[in-house]
Formats: C-alpha cells, sequence, structure tokens
C-alpha cells in the first residue's frame, strides 16, 4: 500500500510543481488567539466543492462520475458555479473567513492511487484566490471524503491514504500566504470501519492519530506550511466527545499555530425544537464553557466550523415569539463573547444569494454586519 501511494505522490507533485503561485507572506507576530479577530465571523461554501454522487464500490474515491469538468461536480447539489463576485459579496457582507469544503475523490481514478485530479484541485485553487484577492481567509479541508475513507479501509490503511492526500493538498498550496487555513476534516473522526466495533479508548486513540497524521503530513511538506494555521477536527466535530480529556491536541513542530474544530454549540436544543427558551440558552452556554475550559483557558482557538444560518420555525415551535435573525444573533453573539470563530453553515441561495451577490434578509444582513463590527473593535 504505502509503495503504490509514494508513486502516485510522485507523479502528482510533478503535475502541481506547475502550479506554483509564489512566495506569500507568513505573518511570524499573531498568535493563534489573535487569527481568531483577525477571521472574525465566517460563511461556508456548502454543497459545492465537496458535493459527489456516491458510488462505495469505487473503493478508490467512494464517487461515480457526474461530469468531465470540475464544475459539473461544484453544481450536482444544485450550487451555482462560484464566481468571483460571489466571494466579493461575501466580503461586503462582512464576513472575514470563508470555508470551502472540499471532496478530495471527485474526478480520482479508482486504481487505488489517490491521486488527486489536477483539474479539481486547480478548480478549488481559483475559488481560494478569489478569496485572498478579497483578503479573505480561506479554510480548506477534507470533507465528506474523509467518511468514505474511515467507512470502507482499515485504520493503518486509512493514515496512508491521508498521509498521501494531505501531502498532495499541502505540496500544491505550500507558497500560499497564511491567508490560507488547512482543516483536517469534517464530522467523521471517531467513525470505525463498517462492520467493525471500537471502544472508547481505542475510538479516541483512532481520532488523536487521525489528527496526528493530518499535522504531521502539512509540516514536513516545508514552505510556508512549516508554520501555516492548521485546524484540528474534534471527535465528531461534538463538543462534548471533543472536550473530554481523552481528546488531544496532536504534537505540533510549528508554536502555537494549531486550533480546534466543532460544530453547533446549541446542537440538541435546535433538534429538540427549544430554539429560544432557557433551556436553549443554558445548553447553549454550558457549551462554551467546556470548550473554555478545554481550549481556549490554554489559548487554543475554537473554530466552529458550522453555525446554523437560518432557524425555520420547526425548530422554535415552543417559542415563537423570536425571530430567526434574533436567534442566530443571539448565538454567534455568543460564540464571539467567548472567543470562538463562528462560520455559518450556508448552501446555494438559502442565506446568501450567490447570484445577487448579499445576504437575502435585511435583517440577517443587519445581524452579520453589527457582530463585524463587534470583533474589530474588540480590545
Amino acid at each position: 500500500m504505502k509503495a503504490r501511494i509514494f508513486t502516485a505522490f510522485a507523479a502528482v507533485c510533478t503535475v502541481f510543481s506547475l502550479c506554483s503561485c509564489g512566495q506569500a507572506e507568513m505573518r511570524d507576530n499573531l498568535s493563534a488567539m489573535d487569527y481568531v479577530k483577525e477571521m472574525g465571523v465566517g460563511i461556508n461554501l456548502g454543497n459545492t466543492m465537496e458535493a459527489y454522487w456516491q458510488d462505495t464500490g469505487n473503493k478508490t474515491s467512494g464517487a461515480s462520475k457526474v461530469g468531465d469538468t470540475p464544475q459539473d461536480y461544484e453544481k450536482c447539489w444544485g450550487a451555482v458555479v462560484t464566481t468571483q463576485e460571489c466571494i466579493d459579496g461575501m466580503k461586503n457582507a462582512g464576513f472575514d473567513t470563508v470555508r470551502i469544503p472540499v471532496y478530495w475523490g471527485n474526478m480520482m481514478k479508482d486504481d487505488g492511487e489517490y491521486k488527486i485530479n489536477s483539474d479539481y484541485i486547480a478548480r478549488v485553487k481559483e475559488i481560494v484566490d478569489y478569496c485572498l484577492k478579497d483578503e479573505l481567509y480561506a479554510v480548506i479541508n477534507i470533507h465528506h471524503y474523509d467518511e468514505f475513507l474511515v467507512k470502507n479501509h482499515e485504520q493503518a490503511e486509512v493514515y496512508d491514504i491521508v498521509d498521501n492526500v494531505w501531502t498532495q493538498i499541502a505540496e500544491y498550496f505550500k507558497d500560499y500566504s497564511d491567508y490560507l487555513i488547512f482543516e483536517g476534516f469534517n464530522e467523521a473522526l471517531g467513525t470505525p470501519q463498517d462492520g467493525t466495533t471500537l471502544g472508547e479508548m481505542e475510538t479516541y486513540a483512532y481520532v488523536n492519530a487521525m489528527n496526528q497524521h493530518f499535522v504531521d503530513s502539512v509540516r514536513k511538506t516545508g514552505g510556508n506550511n512549516e508554520k501555516r494555521m492548521l485546524i484540528v477536527s474534534g471527535y465528531w466535530t461534538n463538543i462534548d466527545n471533543t472536550t473530554r480529556a481523552l481528546f488531544k491536541m496532536p504534537y505540533d513542530t510549528a508554536e502555537d499555530r494549531l486550533m480546534v474544530s466543532v460544530h453547533y454549540i446549541d446542537n440538541v436544543p435546535y433538534w429538540s425544537s427549544e430554539v429560544g427558551g432557557e433551556y436553549w440558552l443554558s445548553y447553549s452556554e454550558e457549551q462554551c464553557e467546556k470548550l473554555k475550559n478545554a481550549f481556549t483557558s490554554e489559548k487554543i482557538p475554537v473554530f466552529v466550523g458550522e453555525c446554523t444560518s437560518i432557524y425555520d420555525k420547526s425548530h422554535f415551535e415552543k417559542n415563537q415569539n423570536g425571530t430567526s435573525s434574533e436567534y442566530m444573533n443571539k448565538i454567534l453573539n455568543m460564540a464571539v463573547d467567548y472567543g470562538f470563530i463562528p462560520v455559518l453553515w450556508d448552501v446555494n441561495d438559502n442565506f446568501y444569494s450567490r447570484t445577487e451577490f448579499k445576504i437575502k434578509s435585511d435583517s440577517d444582513s443587519k445581524v452579520i454586519q453589527n457582530i463585524s463590527e463587534k470583533i474589530k473593535n474588540k480590545e
């Protein structure tokens, strides 16, 4: 397995070496916590570069063929093709970070070599470049493909594949400035191979090892990756799981250059339709306290990589006196007050219009502008 992966990596580096963007600035004077203010409030480019058609019979990519171009995959879950104008509008709306989830198995040959398609990574590069042109932080990760890998391969094989894929990504982007950040995975860490079970200690060991492989793979590529900010993924990005003592931040050769990723600080009351009530507030505050005690108090930034953008009434049916904008405002302000980086989950034509290049609701727009200003004015 390792020999085949090494051969694939050598071949793909030959192609990717043609893509260098030139050396770019890495600011050594920024601490990890300084990034929190810089990254402000973010938005996901959801259901876009991570969209795919599943084919578990394809043991390399887990995906079937959608079309002949990266844009065919980009649009296969209903998104429009991402443009510079779309990203410009996000900047103008008050966002400082764009999270770009990516399914790296798209357009990948089913040959067991795990070579990222050169056209696909070039399209991801175009979108990253749109963000950096606007001085936005761009975050790219392995999204959904991580779930396919852990469910369909043994642990040792998964480590080899992760090393290979992250080495390819890191090598391709190693000359980019520190406005590009790598996030290891999405929500799959903690999931065993199909048909197997893991005990608690084994599960945490697997989660911790995956994050360590991610960090090591990026750092060894050199260049700006020696000091690039990296975001390690929590156990299912679940706050309770991730704040337990069994979860360990990986060893890093770079100093003060790691964050941790979790999702949805109000997750349980959201699904029990109790958004807006006392339980919703107390639960969310307790989740934030856990994150503060485990990470921010240790000067490890918390990246809330997915937050709810629109609260439809089915999720606050017990507390219908408020509005979606008011509830989003409370949660985002709570995250910011605790020193976290909140990133709204959004898909095409939901919260933000990717064709009109603006937040669709005036009340939602005001929330984002106010929080953006609040972050910029914080001491």
